[in-house]
This record gives structure tokens, sequence and C-alpha cells, in this order.
């Protein structure tokens, strides 16, 4: 039987990037019960990609109750309605094997890792107080993506003299803009750049001077669709709610290695459930942002242990 209900977790603070702001996460649980035994999984359906609450319910409501993760991968497309229910599924199969995911997966044992903090886009002057108080972190992540970016990472920099910065301008660029920013990147200490056009005119940037990596977010989805990111991107970044879930995730993460490009590993806003398939797709990746949790007001019962920066694998009480 699958089961499938929409929680909602308050974030700490409004959270902003260039499509808009949210005050919550809202997500939606996928438990798979067989046998007396459930897993469970979590996506947050994304607007951007034409999802909603009600979109991805009703696909996960069409699949049989019987399903298993090999026969998922043709029943969804890639997106959040896989990707909750194939986490789930991974859950189920290690609570009935008496075994961890990572172990079901061939995998190493996971290991504690370094997570991005994500500042969201706002006046530079409130970015710059935001910085300063998470100067102490090692990596920044800060949402850009208007025309008028350059003061605000000025700011950022300025709060937080010693980390290192990714920017995300979650598509909200043009050519024009991005080539005008290149020059400064180096010089204010930015080690990445996610997603700086628009995915449909990101032919582009096989054009322009790529002074640090970039990284393909909307851009890429599966690994089906790396050929088309060579020559425009460095880097793909893989979040388990684009891929619809573990098991894609993992193939084209083996996949992006192969062809070349460097990995980083992301989130959407969700709970720490939705972060603990992902951090065994994030051991070994170059750039890892799981920072959902500490974005959050409240969180799972049983959360993922994050202190300062790191974050521990998940315990078989909350997933896997």
């Amino acid at each position: 039987m699958i089961t499938v209900t929409a929680d909602q977790f308050p974030l700490a603070q409004a959270f902003t990037i260039s499509r808009g702001s949210k005050t919550e996460a809202r997500v939606l649980t996928v438990r798979v019960a067989r046998g007396g035994i459930s897993g469970w999984g979590e996506c947050v359906p994304y607007a951007r990609y034409g999802e909603s609450l009600e979109s991805v319910a009703a696909q996960i409501a069409g699949l049989p109750g019987d399903v298993d993760r090999a026969a998922l991968q043709g029943l969804l497309p890639a997106g959040a309605a896989r990707n909750a229910v194939d986490c789930a599924l991974w859950d189920l199969e290690a609570k009935r094997a008496g075994q961890p995911v990572w172990r079901l997966a061939g995998l190493a044992a996971p290991r504690v890792l370094t997570t991005a903090y994500t500042l969201s886009l706002d006046a530079p002057e409130n970015m710059r107080m935001a910085a300063a108080a998470q100067a102490g972190r090692p990596v920044l992540k800060i949402k850009l993506g208007t025309p008028d970016d350059m003061p605000r990472l000025e700011a950022v920099r300025e709060g937080a003299p010693r980390a290192k910065i990714i920017i995300d301008a979650n598509e909200g660029w043009t050519a024009d803009i991005y080539a005008d920013l290149c020059p400064h990147l180096q010089r204010l200490g930015v080690v990445l750049v996610e997603q700086p056009l628009p995915a449909g005119q990101d032919a582009a940037l096989a054009g322009i001077a790529r002074p640090v990596p970039v990284c393909a977010d909307e851009s890429c989805h599966d690994w089906a669709g790396l050929a088309t990111l060579k020559g425009r991107y460095d880097m793909v970044n893989i979040k388990l709610d684009k891929t619809g879930g573990l098991t894609e995730a993992l193939a084209l993460r083996d996949a992006a290695r192969a062809a070349g490009f460097g990995v980083m590993v992301g989130c959407m806003v969700g709970s720490s459930l939705a972060m603990a398939p992902a951090l065994l797709v994030a051991q070994g990746a170059d750039w890892v942002d799981l920072d959902g949790p500490l974005l959050l007001a409240q969180d799972r019962d049983r959360p993922l242990r994050y202190d300062g920066s790191q974050v521990f694998p998940a315990d078989a009480g909350l997933w896997g």
C-alpha cells in the first residue's frame, strides 16, 4: 500500500530566490507498507518543472500498490513523484533486509560531509549582515539572479571575508549580465556559478569565458541529458527531486564523472528525510549543498545531525 500526506515545515526566516519567496517548505511524505513493514520518502514538488502538491500526489496515486524500484523507473518520469516513491522503496528494502541502504546499493559507508549554507536574495546591506552572521562557515551559497547583483556579491564578500562563495543565479541572468560579472568572480572568491542563464538559452555559455566552473542545475535532470551540456558546463548539480530518486541520482553521478563533469549534490528546501538519501549520492562530490534542514524552524522528529556546516549520515531511525 502506498500512502501520501502533505506536510509543512515553517522556515526560520523567509527564503527568497529570483523567482519569489517562501516562508514554509511544503512537501509530500510517501509511505510504502508491505508485510507489516513500511518505508518512507519525501519530495518537494517544484512549480518551475510544472509540479504541484496535487499533481505529484495524483501521479503517485496512479501507481500499482506492489510497484518495485525497477518497474517504477518506467512508470513515472524523472521528478518529485518518482523521487519520493523510489526513496521509500529503498527504505523499505533496507528494513526488510536488516541492512543499510548504502550496503544494498554497493556503496562505501557514508562519511561526515561539509555542506554549503545558503543566503537568500536580498538588498546588499541585508546580505552583508546575513553573511557576517554566517562568516564562520567555510562555504556560503548566495542566491542572485538580477541585473544588479554586483553590489550584492561585494557585500557578501565584505561580510564573510574568508568563506568560499557559490553563486546561484537560478536562470536569472542574461548572457550580457554574466559576461559583465565574469572578470570579478575570482577576485571575490567565487568558486562556482550555478545556472547563470535560462535552461533554454544556455547554448550561449559555449562562447563565454568561464573563469570559475559553471554548474548546470535546471539544465540537468538525468543522465540522458548529459551530452547536451558538453562545452557549456563544467559541473552538474544532482538533486533527487530532479532525477526522480536515489536510483537515477546514483546513475547520473557515475555517468557525469565518466563524461568528465564535476559533481555537486544539492536539494530543494525540505526536511532531513529528503537529505538522508542525498547524502549517499554526495559522498565524494566536489561540492555539497544539503542545508535544507538548517533553513527550517522545525524538522522531522529524528532529524539529521548538523554541527556547524558538517552534516552526519542518517541513522536508521530516520531513513535507510
